[in-house]
């Protein structure tokens, strides 16, 4: 997959800031495959401790210098696995200290959100995800609403735009002041497919997307890089 969507790009995939993240099994693979281009290199999931007794854990030391990237919070780590927002925290910091790059995903359950708490939800997970953390510097925010993940049933742009626009860019600037706040990337996830990543792509706090089930097949992520490029105006 990553071999093939490497073809189709080529080395500077249309403009667009490309990360794959494949399972921990395929990172030393996939990074061989993407040597010598531009398309980034991320790992699902890491544990917090740099070193210790943890069997079956992947520590930040393992992934550092083999990935650029981690994805922390998903939604399933969080409602499968139960990972709490102070587990997170602390995963966000050892990235950090690692020199990776944490994209940290927030998000609302669809009772969360009939209730009308998917912004104090959020806010939540944002501050108690980053407390203690000094600067936003490589910080990546990606909102998943948990009931679009997987569902094929995406949020509308308007609502990503609002909550995204709204809430996560509001404790942002809280956190970290407004300028900073602003140099963040914020991606919507949730049944991002080549049909609808235009649409959210084309709202202005909306800079990319993490996808999902659309990037296991290789001409599906490739369309969806070169939509999120026409939306940019970058292609």
């Amino acid at each position: 997959m990553a071999s093939g969507v490497r073809r189709a790009l080529g080395d500077d995939p249309n403009g667009v800031k490309t990360v794959l993240c494949p399972p921990f099994i395929s990172l030393a693979a996939v990074k061989q495959a993407l040597d010598g281009s531009d398309i980034a290199l991320g790992a699902q999931n890491m544990h917090f401790e740099a070193r210790g007794a943890f069997t079956g854990e992947v520590s930040p030391a393992m992934l550092a210098g083999l990935c650029q990237y981690v994805i922390l919070g998903h939604s399933e780590r969080r409602h499968i696995f139960g990972e709490r927002d102070d587990l997170i925290n602390r995963k966000v910091k050892a990235a950090s200290a690692a020199g990776l790059q944490p994209i940290l995903c927030v998000g609302e359950t669809l009772e969360e959100r009939k209730q009308g708490h998917a912004d104090e939800v959020i806010g939540r997970q944002l501050r108690q995800g980053l407390a203690g953390v000094e600067r936003c510097d490589g910080l990546v925010v990606a909102y998943e609403p948990v009931w679009a993940i997987g569902t094929g049933v995406p949020a509308t742009p308007e609502i990503a735009q609002q909550v995204m626009g709204g809430v996560v860019l509001a404790t942002l600037s809280a956190l970290f002041g407004e300028h900073a706040a602003l140099e963040v990337p914020l991606l919507y996830g949730g049944s991002v497919n080549p049909g609808n990543v235009a649409a959210f792509a084309r709202q202005p706090a909306i800079h990319g997307a993490l996808v999902g089930g659309a990037s296991l097949v290789a001409e599906q992520f490739v369309e969806i890089v070169r939509a999120t490029a026409r939306a940019k105006g970058i292609q």
